[in-house]
């Protein structure tokens, strides 16, 4: 019987070692994991709502004229003909 509680106990601290200490699966690793984890879908949220962004940004460039207009008109300073441009100075 003593033996048996001896080896009871020695297995009880080796998982306990293991549980708080083993490089492959301790707890304190684990944590690390979850906030990369989440740092990374927090990251990858981000990057959702840009291609979003850019999805919707695509989709007005291929559907019509008046979008390219309005980004020459604001980027590039296009002006047609016939147009007077004002500059307003604050």
């Amino acid at each position: 019987m003593k033996y048996l509680v001896i080896a009871i106990i020695l297995f009880t601290a080796h998982l306990q070692y293991r549980l708080w200490y083993d490089k492959n699966g301790s707890i304190p690793q684990i944590k690390a994991y979850e906030a990369r984890l989440a740092g990374l879908a927090e990251q990858a949220e981000k990057k959702k709502q840009r291609n979003a962004v850019l999805f919707a940004e695509l989709d007005d460039l291929r559907g019509g004229f008046e979008a390219i207009e309005e980004r020459a008109r604001y980027e590039l300073g296009m002006i047609r003909e016939g147009e007077t441009f004002f500059q307003v100075i604050e």
